[in-house]
This record gives structure tokens, C-alpha cells and sequence, in this order.
């Protein structure tokens, strides 16, 4: 057997890794070579491992002379990189990287040891913050309250928020009675858009709370947990917070961990103080990190199986209508045939286009929400144009080719200029949807901030809408910033608009998967509209996202 024959499979890099290692460890067996180059092709696909048993079958190409797997995986262990020199490690039958081995280690052992933390404080009553008709959220409190360490779960709408304000509140109640000095409070997110969108919702919820309740709470702020931990210069992977430097915090709330890796959880959690409680809340089937790992998944999948931790759990929606609510849960399940019905069905909330060809049938939508964001940007309006732009949502899955971003963007641009008879010559121009692509704190804008390019007096400015209220700044400011007529999937989790259009592509794409599909659907606030074929529609719920991993059964 060569690695040659393999080269369908792998990428310049992954081969050139594999060659090297084995040159360094004197490693002459091929088998190993292909070991190597397995493992690093599966990072990049978001696995922090792979199965040597059933990687033929992973990668669907069975077809190819892969070794045996009880001779494979005896090779691999009797090799220099393994024994000597462990650039390799194997737990079971799972093959990782050391790197990531270590990671997934740490992090289990730091679950762990915070699980068994013991908690300070007598609980006061729920009661008051949890009255009835809160059942979900008295029983996620509930569990919040006996564990330092809480995941807490629930798709969009149903209360996340707001179970976290009011905890936070009991917390704070909890350690006055206690006469402990008032709580060191971090809420963070992945994305400097999460966080913000974190800290204005549970700042709203906290503004509703007794004026007791708000005076115990210190004033809350939020930040990415790159910022939190607080990154070293020109290094990307270690922070000044670790376990030698612990954060000063009591509670630590982290919202959208489903787009947590493995490589961030790691380095959260060695920071964080034994006596610190943190919570961590997310959508375990909205889709993952774009780095390896898949940590909340892993989480409600190790934990939820044991008797001594409970997983605080909220199922029912309170954001959109009943069908969306629906139509979302069975494509989560995997009931296509449900998923088809509904569709079919239709009604005010959902519509089905069923073609590879939308084009005329878009353009009735989106041009019209495109000519009203350009009227009222003409008119210098930006409130009007904000709300505009929040009232609807094209998402695609690709960024380029037919069912791309890049491709709506500039289609709808040529619609505009056909409407209007005025072409769109530069980059800038009066009703431009923008969406920040990269933080820059020295500005007050976040990756994934949306605004609109609007006119006045001295030209064209750029309104975007932020927690603290609209932000105008001149285009020449605004670098890292995309046109936003239509933007990814993977661009859109954690905001919603009222009307979603979800852009499918064709039934081959690898992109389409049903973590995908739900993340889209549930953007939606008021209306989804789907745009693809049944044969895309199934193949989207039929494809899961399959991220190897060991963190579960290392918790289990």
C-alpha cells in the first residue's frame, strides 16, 4: 500500500505533514503515513480525531485499499510516534493528534473537578423569580443552583435569557444573605456580535427585575472570551489568564457555546476558579465551531447520560408560531417526511419554493425590501432603514457559485440598477446593507454588527445598529465590512430577522446538513420561507454533522 493512492482524499498539507513526521520518527510503514494524514485531514473537517475502524466508511470512499483495521491499529501503536515520541495518541480506536488528545483530557478533567466543587451559601427562595407558569426555568435555576459547573440548553425563544437574568439575580441575593461582598460577574460569547447581543438581552431582562434585585447586581458588562481571557500578543492559541493566573470572576456566563472548539473550551476552563460557578448555554443542534470540536454537543451527550449531573434543559419556543416552532423541530428530529408535509401545507408562516431555479420568483421578494432600504437611505432615514433591514434575511450556505452569497449580492444589486436606472459603480452607494466581518473594539463594532449606508449632507455614511443605539461613521472608517443582501447561514447564528428566505443549494453539496437547515429555519421570528428541491430538502435532514470525538465518552 502508498499514500499515492490515497491522494483523492487529502490536500497538499495534509500529505506533507504526514511525510515529514514519518521522516522525522524514521517511520518507514505507509500505513502510519496514511494515519497521519487522516488525522489532520479530519481537523480540518472539524473532527479532533478519527476512528481508524470506520474511517473508510466516514470519508465514503470504501472503494480504496484501506488497510485492515486490527492491523492498522496495531501498526500505528507499535510506532515511533507513539511510543517514542507522542506526536500521535490513541484512545480505543480513536486516533488524535497530541495536541488535541491533551485538550480533550484537560477539559474532561476540568469538567470534572468543577462538577465536584463544592457550593457555597444557603439558597434562597425561587419562588419570587420563578413564580408559576415558569416551571422550564424554576427547573433550570434549580439545577444551576446545586452544580458549579451548568450547561443549560434550549433552541431560540425559549427563555435562555431570561433565565439567566433572573439566576443572576438569585445568585446575587444568595451572597448578600451570606454577606459576601457583591458577585464578579463575566458574561462572554464567541463572537464580539454574541456578546453584545448577550449583554443588551440579559441587561433588558435585569431592568425588569425589583429595584433589590438590581441593586445587588454589579453593572454588567460583556466581551469575546478572547478578550475575557485576555489574548497574548502574537500568539493565537494562549491568553494571560490560565490556571497559574485564574479570572478574578464568581459566576461566568457563556452564551452560544455550540460555536465554542475545543482549543477556546480548554483554555476557559483552566482559567476559571475552582469556586467559580459557570454556566454555559447554547443550542447543542445548531451548527458547531468552525474549528475542531463540537464541546456542548459533547457535554449534553457525556453528562446527560450520568446520574449525578443534570443537564438544565428549555423546549418550549416562545419566539415564533406554532408551524415554524414545528417545522423546526422536525427537521432537528430528522422527520423528512413531517418536514415535506409542513412545507407542502404551508399557510402565514411558512412558503415553499420548490426549484433549483429561484430566480424570478426571489426577485418579487428581494427587490422589493432592497428598493425600500434605498428609498429610505436616500431619504437619509436611518431608523427606517435599520428597521427595514431587520424585517427580513436572505441565507445561503455557500459564499460563492449559484447559491452564494457573493452571487445574490451582486443580483440583486443588478436588479436594483434595472429598477432604478441609476448603475451601482462603486463599492458605496445609498441603501447598501453592510455587516462587519471583524472586530474593532477601538470602534465599538463586532464581526457579524449589520448597518445600512445611508445619505447626508457632506455624503454617504454608514448607521449600524448596535445595544446602545444607532452608530453612524463615515465609509472610509469601515474596512472589514461586507454587502448584505444576502449573507451565510453560518454569519447568521445567534441574530434572527422577522422574515427569513432560506437559499438551499443542490442536493450534492457538502455544506448541506441538517444542523444547516435548523439553523436557518430558526432565524426566523415570523416567516421562513425555504427555497429548494425535495431531493435538497431530504438530503439536508439525512446529513448530520459527524464530528468525532471522545470528550463524551471520556465524561460518561
Amino acid at each position: 500500500m502508498s499514500l499515492e493512492a490515497f491522494t483523492e482524499l487529502f490536500e497538499p498539507a495534509d500529505i506533507h505533514v504526514a511525510r515529514r513526521l514519518t521522516t522525522l520518527a524514521e517511520e518507514s510503514d505507509e500505513t502510519v503515513a496514511l494515519a497521519v494524514a487522516v488525522a489532520v485531514r479530519a481537523l480540518r473537517g472539524g473532527s479532533v480525531c478519527v476512528d481508524l475502524r470506520s474511517v473508510a466508511e466516514q470519508v465514503g470512499v470504501p472503494e480504496l485499499p484501506w488497510p485492515k483495521p486490527d492491523a492498522w491499529l496495531a501498526t500505528v501503536a507499535a510506532s515511533p510516534l507513539v511510543t517514542k515520541t507522542p506526536v500521535l495518541r490513541l484512545f480505543g480506536d480513536l486516533l488524535y493528534l497530541d495536541r488535541y488528545w491533551l485538550e480533550e483530557q484537560q477539559v474532561c478533567d476540568d469538567v470534572q473537578a468543577l462538577l465536584a466543587s463544592s457550593l457555597r451559601g444557603t439558597v434562597p427562595s425561587l419562588d419570587r423569580l420563578f413564580p408559576a407558569g415558569w416551571e422550564e426555568q424554576r427547573r433550570a435555576a434549580e439545577v444551576a443552583l446545586t452544580q458549579s459547573l451548568t450547561v443549560l440548553t434550549g433552541g431560540p425563544g425559549t427563555g435562555k435569557t431570561t433565565t439567566v437574568a433572573r439566576l443572576l439575580a438569585l445568585l446575587a441575593e444568595q451572597a448578600s444573605l451570606a454577606g459576601q461582598p457583591p458577585l464578579r460577574i463575566a458574561l462572554a460569547a464567541p463572537t464580539g456580535k454574541a456578546a453584545a447581543r448577550l449583554l443588551e438581552a440579559v441587561q433588558l431582562e435585569v431592568d425588569e427585575l425589583d429595584a433589590a434585585d438590581r441593586d445587588r447586581l454589579p453593572e454588567l458588562t460583556s466581551s469575546t472570551l478572547h478578550r475575557l481571557l485576555q489574548r497574548r500578543p502574537g500568539n493565537s492559541s494562549r491568553f494571560r489568564h490560565h490556571r497559574e493566573n485564574r479570572l478574578p470572576h464568581d459566576v461566568i456566563v457563556v452564551d452560544e457555546t455550540s460555536m465554542v472548539s475545543l482549543t477556546l473550551m480548554a483554555r476557559l476552563l483552566e482559567a476559571v476558579r475552582p469556586d467559580s460557578r459557570l454556566l454555559l448555554v447554547g443550542d447543542p443542534d445548531q451548527l458547531a465551531s468552525v474549528e475542531a470540536g463540537a464541546v456542548l454537543a459533547d457535554l449534553v451527550d457525556g453528562l446527560g447520560g450520568r446520574d449525578d449531573v443534570r443537564i438544565a434543559a428549555l423546549e418550549t419556543s416562545h419566539r415564533f408560531g406554532e408551524s415554524i416552532g414545528t417545522l423546526a423541530t422536525a427537521i432537528r428530529d430528522g422527520e423528512a417526511d413531517q418536514v415535506i408535509e409542513l412545507l407542502t401545507a404551508g399557510g402565514d408562516n411558512i412558503e415553499w419554493l420548490d426549484t433549483d431555479e429561484p430566480g424570478e420568483q426571489l426577485r418579487t421578494v428581494l427587490l422589493p425590501h432592497a428598493q425600500r432600504l434605498r428609498e429610505a437611505a436616500i431619504l437619509g432615514d436611518a431608523a427606517a432603514g435599520l428597521a427595514i433591514l431587520g424585517e427580513h434575511r436572505l441565507l445561503c450556505a455557500h459564499r460563492r457559485g449559484p447559491y452564494g452569497v457573493r452571487f445574490w449580492n451582486r443580483q440583486i444589486e443588478r436588479w436594483l440598477t434595472d429598477a432604478t436606472g441609476e448603475p451601482i459603480w462603486t463599492d458605496w452607494y445609498a441603501g447598501r446593507p453592510v455587516l462587519v466581518t471583524a472586530n474593532d473594539y477601538g470602534l465599538g463594532l463586532y464581526n457579524g454588527d449589520t448597518g445600512v449606508t445611508v445619505v447626508r449632507d457632506h455624503g454617504l455614511c454608514v448607521v449600524i445598529g448596535s445595544g446602545a443605539g444607532p452608530v453612524e461613521f463615515a465609509t472610509g472608517r469601515l474596512a472589514d465590512v461586507d454587502t448584505m443582501h444576502a449573507m451565510t447561514i453560518h454569519k447568521s447564528q445567534g441574530s434572527q430577522a422577522d422574515e427569513v428566505t432560506v437559499l438551499l443549494p443542490q442536493q450534492d453539496s457538502r455544506l448541506l446538513t441538517r444542523e444547516l437547515f435548523y439553523t436557518a429555519v430558526t432565524r426566523a421570528k415570523r416567516q421562513v420561507r425555504v427555497v429548494g428541491s425535495e431531493a435538497a430538502i431530504r438530503a439536508a435532514i439525512a446529513r448530520r454533522v459527524m464530528r468525532a470525538s471522545g470528550l463524551a465518552r471520556r465524561l460518561r
